[in-house]
């Protein structure tokens, strides 16, 4: 076993061969933390001290983030003790993943290619979520595809996905062309740190790209519901798609005091919106960024542009939270 030490003081054990994500996680230290495949950065932490082992590909890394001795822990395990530069959540207790069955409560198509699907579980099953967060479906012959919980009221025992087509995709065959109401299977969460942190009398930025606003769907219905007191100062919600039906359900009947901005990355006759990037229509802004938080969930390639270049124009880079949406070898 390893000792391992954060930057703040705290401290873990690791058995040999466990993602030091994982070893933080049972230790109840959370980190923040994404896909868990080591596609995105989220998790990513410095190696102040000691030695680890790469337990998968760290693709979400950059080789002079290698170099400079950044880690992702979703993917890293420890080999000696070790002391990492990284942020814990604080103050901040997550719900425990657990394992549960679920049926299908409906289906419904929002876009050519996007889907609402509605899960029902057990009524006795004791399951909570931050909004923000997703959880894994498992679905025929143990396909297991994650998905962001796209409502932040869980009252009726019924989770809401957004999911999006992908051409081949195992999972989206059985989405779109096979699933029924009633079909069972099962799910695995609440899992990923991308919720709202601070947002009392401040401005707020979401970023969305395709079916990432689900999630800050989650979030909006979140913060209608504080007293205005604890309101944020703003939000501004910019999502991109590449066609107008790309925009599938009116966001602006979430959360009135809001301005919503849609961007179209491609070019379309008689759109008289924005164009080009979600990040890059913030950018031309005039948004005092170096008070703002902002929320991006999406494309991977998308929140990488967005966290470099708005940290670039002043945004604090402890004020960037994002959720990555990498796409699975067979989705």
């Amino acid at each position: 076993m390893a000792a391992i030490f954060l930057s703040n003081g705290r401290e873990f054990i690791a058995e040999p061969g466990i993602a030091l994500l994982d070893a933080a996680t049972s230790a109840h230290i959370p980190i923040p933390y994404s896909c868990r495949t080591g596609r995105c950065n989220t998790c990513k932490a410095r190696v102040v001290k000691g030695q680890t082992r790469t337990l998968a590909s760290e693709t979400g890394l950059s080789t002079a983030e290698l170099e400079a001795g950044w880690i992702l822990t979703c993917v890293r395990a420890a080999e000696t003790d070790v002391t990492l530069e990284v942020e814990d959540l604080q103050g901040i207790t997550l719900p425990q993943p657990q394992t549960l069955p679920c049926r299908i409560s409906e289906l419904l198509r929002l876009a050519p290619d996007v889907l609402q699907v509605k899960l029902r579980l057990p009524p006795a099953s004791n399951f909570s979520f931050i909004p923000g967060q997703y959880i894994d479906v498992i679905g025929p012959n143990q396909i297991r595809r994650s998905y962001s919980l796209a409502q932040a009221d869980y009252s009726e025992k019924i989770l809401e996905l957004h999911i999006r087509a992908v051409e081949g995709g195992t999972m989206s065959e059985y989405w779109f062309n096979q699933a029924k109401p009633n079909d069972l299977l099962r799910l695995y969460g609440p899992l990923g740190t991308f919720f709202l942190r601070e947002y009392a009398n401040v401005d707020i930025f979401f970023l969305a790209t395709g079916t990432g606003i689900a999630p800050i769907k989650a979030m909006l219905e979140s913060i209608a519901k504080v007293p205005k007191e604890q309101q944020p100062k703003s939000v501004t919600v910019l999502w991109g798609g590449r066609e107008p039906q790309d925009f599938y359900f009116d966001v602006m009947r979430i959360h009135a005091n809001q301005r919503f901005v849609p961007v179209l990355s491609r070019s379309t006759e008689g759109w008289r919106g924005a164009r080009g990037y979600v990040q890059d229509v913030l950018l031309s802004s005039t948004a005092d960024l170096s008070r703002a938080f902002v929320y991006a969930c999406g494309s991977d390639r998308m929140i990488q542009s967005a966290k470099q270049s708005l940290c670039n124009a002043g945004l604090p880079v402890a004020r960037f939270y994002s959720d990555a949406f990498v796409r699975s070898g067979s989705q």
